[in-house]
């Protein structure tokens, strides 16, 4: 079978060398296994986001989807390249098939790069297997795009820290077995001031405030943290640290986010080739139209473009190049308004079937919009590439925020950078 024409594969594309073998062995299991699971994401949703997300995520971890996450387990597992090529492959299958894969590597990564040995074994091993589902608790809504205003404060108290506060926008607040939260600790102003905590969802003085509804259904809501009593072990790093431990995560994510837009084009442009080379017009098909050809070979570029600079960010990052960072944010911005652009014009094509309920035009629509936003939106992210520019970073300096003073980091994060 030609997985190609099912998963969104571009077999072509894996042929370059920003790839090695182990990537591309992987994507055409990863469509493969797509394929042959397409009934978790059936439509239409019978269940719950929250239900259906739970489920996914057992059979990504179960399939061993999410191995990576447990170094013991796959300590060479192919880098950030692995995770984006995944991340357009489930986003060509399915919206939630993506989310629960993101949203359970977004919230492991910390662990896994700050993570004491003894934090590691707790949650990783789990994680990986998709029975601990793990959420990345930063947003507030008085703190999105100021991430040195997070207000959670989290006192030191005999026994530990004291949380409490509220996050807002958090991805699978429902469903997550553990948080990952920053909040103050006053180390320091501003950013200084944060520090990194793993709470566990059964924490007393833990819940969640409402799950919030969203355009595209998603397992998604507000936290509150009450009197909210966690020992000294769970924090992540070191105290002060936790800004470092955002920006590194979300720095490394933003390209993921551009690789799910391409996914998600893909699709977007496979539908609207089929559409346009079924309908019947003017004694022909609409493919026949040059305006139409236009439109196709509009979205073609502006999708290969996408695909290519997402690849080179990963590349980058995989190899440790310095300004990676940079060539995170390029991608995702390129990426999402690319394919905002990419499947508004397949609804276009589709004429009224796009705006069918549940059909696929009308589900992209909505599913893609996001993209812009979370993560850090694209105005924020035309912020920090511009302030790149004549940046070059020292050897031996940390690429985390590297030449950011305090001053100046209210403008590295947004609304929604932990949904993603």
């Amino acid at each position: 079978m030609n997985y190609a024409l099912f998963s969104g594969l571009d077999e072509e594309f894996l042929a370059l060398p920003f790839y090695e073998e182990q990537h591309r062995t992987t994507a055409v299991e990863l469509a493969e296994w797509c394929v042959a699971h397409a009934d978790l994401w059936s439509r239409p949703l019978e269940r719950t986001p929250e239900k259906a997300g739970r489920e996914i995520l057992s059979a990504l971890g179960s399939a061993g989807w999410l191995g990576f996450l447990d170094p013991a387990n796959r300590p060479d597992a192919g880098g950030l390249r692995s995770v984006c090529l995944a991340r357009e492959i489930l986003a060509y299958a399915d919206d939630l098939a993506d989310f629960a894969f993101s949203i359970q590597a977004l919230s492991a990564t910390p662990i896994l790069r700050w993570g004491s040995s003894a934090q590691q074994g707790e949650y990783l091993p789990r994680m990986a297997s998709g029975e601990v589902a793990g959420s990345f608790a930063i947003s507030e809504e008085e703190a999105g795009s100021d991430i040195s205003a997070v207000g959670l404060t989290a006192d030191r108290v005999s026994g530990g820290y004291l949380l409490n506060g509220r996050k807002a926008w958090i991805a699978h607040a429902g469903i997550a077995d553990v948080h990952c939260v920053i909040a103050r600790t006053g180390e320091g102003p501003g950013a200084l001031g944060l520090t990194a905590f793993l709470v566990p969802a059964h924490t007393p003085g833990v819940r969640v405030l409402e799950e919030v509804p969203l355009v595209a259904p998603r397992s998604f809501g507000h936290l509150a943290f009450d009197d909210c009593l966690v020992p000294e072990s769970s924090v992540l790093g070191r105290p002060g640290h936790g800004f470092v431990v955002a920006t590194d995560l979300l720095e490394r994510f933003r390209m993921t986010v551009g690789a799910a837009a391409v996914g998600f084009a893909r699709r977007a442009r496979d539908s609207a080739v089929q559409r346009a080379r079924e309908r019947r017009i003017h004694g022909g098909r609409l493919l026949d139209l040059q305006l139409v050809k236009g439109a196709l070979a509009d979205m073609e570029i502006k999708l290969n473009a996408s695909a290519l600079l997402v690849a080179r960010a990963a590349w980058e990052f995989d190899h440790e190049n310095p300004g990676c960072a940079k060539h995170s944010s390029i991608a995702k911005v390129a990426a999402t308004e690319a394919a905002q652009e990419i499947v508004d014009a397949a609804v276009q094509l589709h004429g009224a079937a796009g705006l069918v309920a549940d059909s696929v035009p009308e589900r992209l629509y909505r599913q893609v919009r996001s993209l812009r936003i979370y993560e850090g939106a694209s105005e924020v992210q035309k912020l920090i590439i511009a302030d790149a520019l004549g940046r070059r970073p020292h050897a031996g300096r940390s690429r985390v925020a590297s030449d950011v003073p305090p001053s100046r980091v209210d403008i590295r994060c947004v609304d929604g950078e932990s949904h993603e």
